[in-house]
């Protein structure tokens, strides 16, 4: 060994390693013991525990639930709230206008639907996962792909913890863990690390349309009891969002006086003063919406990008060794504001063709009946019937592009559209034009009551970072950022980020870019909406960023 080479990694061996505790990632694990409990299988987490890193809406399809745990319903779980009420409003700065429910179409219904903390029903369905023999290792970030002499896919590497900021070992200094497996499956969610390398190495999305992204935003308050309406489940969109740039948001009713409050915007918004936080904080003082939060209080806070190119952007999902399920192969159905029914129903679709593979004697193959069979399968018929509705939004804007969206959704129920099956053309960061085109926006300042400024809200999140580690933010060309990223587009990463990270601070040289990296919660907007994707958002130590207790 060299002399300052690090020592080899310790080696696990299974039948299964599975990247991410979500939704995707447990319901594979599930189902893979279900089909035989002496398959080894092995779920590893960045985040704390299993649910620190989840944020969603949400509310939930319980279609996947009822097939991986039929009995689910006479058990004590999570999950359970049903839907009482589920309304639609087009909002402008001081009205809301109800939109009648026999205009939307059947499927935008969300009744027989369950209003949850998805991060709760993780931990539950990682309770199911353990009792049935499943290992889960939560705060361990799997950084590094394993590939096998033939180049498949044969696991993959835990990150070293202890190195600090010099990139040197520290006196803490421990060796990441090889999880080696006959095949593995990527739950990264969206953005994930490790599937930005799956696609490039494997060519995986050569044929299929850009990804397209969201940015969510999310508040969990306490309400006043009087205002609290259970099972009650509101969408917006308009206000105060312009007609060019898309979005939405949701309150929903749940539990213990809870009301999870979100903000959607979509990532290929052209103009580069636009905040998405502050947009948020704008939204939450509507009379729709502060008369429900004013006397409550803020609980929880936390930003996470969603995948949102749909049917058309979702890629080759298997490679030699593996496949990517859930969030990380792009299952969102954007209008129905939902992912996670179709997360778990493929992983569980993914975890059957595992399951037929290692009954053969198979390892380390393409799993190329996954591929086969998803367009088919539930996840296909949900996606392909809404399939236009984020182009149509893209290229006509909100008014037009939500009613030509109804009405190719409308078409589709009936089996046929008019519109055939739209392109999304160009990537987010593509969207941003230059500065010069727009006007600044004067966001109003925080009242404290219902809006709140971006450092108080980080601090909801419970994000810590191990201070003393190599920089996960990384930025390729610091050159390039000056002279592009500010220059040229107005330094928009201190406003697209929703924890402020970034910071373009004056001084007489010019102006210094500062990373605030401990602020980082993980979102990955940075990755995504760079205008010449020069940031590359890396795990940082296993158990670092947020810690969602209930999101």
């Amino acid at each position: 060994m060299a002399e300052n080479a690090p020592p080899s990694r310790e080696a696990m061996e299974f039948d299964v390693v599975i990247v991410g505790a979500g939704p995707a990632g447990l319901a594979a694990a599930l189902r893979l013991k279900q089909r035989s409990p002496e398959i080894s299988v092995v779920v590893v987490e960045k985040g704390s525990e299993v649910g620190a890193h989840i944020l969603s809406g949400a509310v939930i399809d319980p279609i996947a639930l009822d097939r991986l745990l039929p009995d689910w319903r006479n058990e004590q779980s999570p999950i359970m709230t049903a839907v009482a009420d589920d309304r639609f409003y087009w909002m402008s700065a001081t009205r809301a206008v109800r939109l009648p429910n026999l205009l939307m179409p059947p499927l935008m219904s969300n009744h027989g639907n369950y209003i949850v903390s998805l991060g709760s029903v993780c931990r539950w369905l990682a309770t199911k996962a353990e009792a049935a023999g499943v290992e889960i290792y939560p705060g361990f970030a799997a950084a590094e792909l394993l590939y096998d002499a033939d180049g498949a896919v044969a696991g993959v590497a835990t990150g070293d913890m202890g190195i600090g900021k010099d990139g040197k070992a520290t006196d803490n200094f421990t060796r990441g863990m090889e999880l080696r497996a006959k095949y593995t499956l990527f739950a990264e969610g969206a953005r994930g690390n490790l599937t930005k390398l799956l696609l490039r190495r494997f060519a995986l999305d050569a044929e299929s349309e850009p990804q397209k992204f969201g940015l969510g935003l999310k508040e969990l308050w306490q309400v006043a009891p009087d205002k609290h309406r259970a099972g009650l489940v509101q969408h917006s969109f308009g206000w105060p969002l312009d007609n060019r740039t898309g979005g939405g948001s949701f309150l929903y009713h749940f539990d213990d006086n809870l009301v999870s409050v979100g903000f959607v915007v979509h990532l290929n918004y052209e103009n580069p003063y636009i905040s998405p936080f502050e947009e948020f904080q704008r939204f939450k003082t509507h009379p729709l919406v502060r008369s429900t939060l004013e006397g409550g209080r803020r609980l929880a806070y936390g930003a996470r990008a969603i995948t949102e190119g749909g049917y058309q952007s979702v890629p080759k999902l298997s490679f030699p060794g593996g496949a990517l399920i859930g969030c990380a192969a792009g299952f969102v159905n954007v209008p129905r504001i939902k992912g996670s029914h179709n997360a778990m129903l493929s992983g569980m679709l993914a975890a059957d063709h595992v399951a037929d593979a290692l009954a053969e004697g198979r390892s380390n193959d393409e799993l190329s009946a996954y591929d086969a069979t998803w367009q088919d399968a539930d996840i296909g018929n949900d996606l392909w019937r809404v399939r236009n509705a984020k182009p149509l939004w893209s290229r006509y804007g909100t008014v037009l592009g939500i009613a030509l969206g109804g009405f190719d959704m409308w078409c589709n129920t009936l089996g046929f559209s008019l519109f055939g099956t739209l392109r999304h053309g160009k990537s987010d960061a593509q969207a941003l034009r230059p500065a010069s085109e727009f006007a600044p926006i004067a966001y109003p300042k925080p009242d404290g009551r219902v809006s709140f400024d971006r450092l108080s809200s980080v601090f909801l999140s419970n994000t810590n970072h191990e201070e003393n580690q190599p920089a996960h933010l990384k930025v390729a060309d610091l050159a390039l950022q000056n002279a592009s990223e500010h220059a040229v587009f107005g330094g928009p990463s201190a406003r697209y980020c929703p924890a402020g990270v970034y910071e373009w601070v004056a001084e007489s040289s010019g102006p210094r870019f500062v990373i605030n990296a401990q602020n980082c919660v993980h979102c990955k907007t940075c990755d995504i909406k760079d205008p010449n994707r020069n940031i590359t958002w890396v795990p940082p130590e296993g158990g670092g960023g947020p810690n969602y207790p209930n999101m």
